[in-house]
């Protein structure tokens, strides 16, 4: 990276800092209690601070997509190897779904929570459920076979 690329980049970001802690001190200048009690001085104190975080995690987000995107078209062997990642992704989905219980949510004894009605919500809950565990599964995998190839490789 270029210094004055590298220069940008920290002034930016001290920029940033200073921001969050003028709001922090503002907080602190408060006190606790008195933010807990006065939802007047949360509306003034902490929403514009919640609102700053939003605007940068938004910001932040939109930069690591574009350039993401950019790292990709400009080499087609990634964009290759990525697209055949999402598409196992799909395929562990497809799995997920196809497993997935579309039953009613029940409770332990047996009787259907609220909004636990049997339908499509439950069956996404389910396969939501369903592939995180299968990710995970795989993930776990991965490693115990680098702890594995690392014990027998020293």
């Amino acid at each position: 990276m270029n210094s004055t690329v590298s220069k940008i980049l920290s002034l930016v970001s001290g920029l940033i800092g200073l921001i969050a802690i003028y709001f922090l001190a503002r907080i602190i200048m408060e006190g606790d209690d008195a933010v807990k009690e006065s939802l007047d001085l949360q509306n003034s104190l902490v929403s514009p601070f919640v609102s700053f975080a939003r605007i940068i995690l938004i910001i932040t987000a939109v930069i690591a997509i574009v350039f993401s995107l950019w790292n990709l078209i400009r080499q087609p062997k990634l964009l290759k190897k990525s697209l055949i990642s999402l598409a196992a992704m799909a395929v562990l989905l497809i799995i997920a779904y196809g497993m997935a219980s579309d039953a009613a949510v029940t409770n332990a004894s047996g009787m259907v929570i609220k909004d636990g009605e049997a339908g499509s919500v439950s069956k996404w809950v389910s396969t939501g459920i369903i592939y995180s565990m299968i990710l995970g599964g795989i993930g776990l995998a991965f490693f115990l076979w680098d702890f594995v190839k690392g014990l027998v490789t020293k």
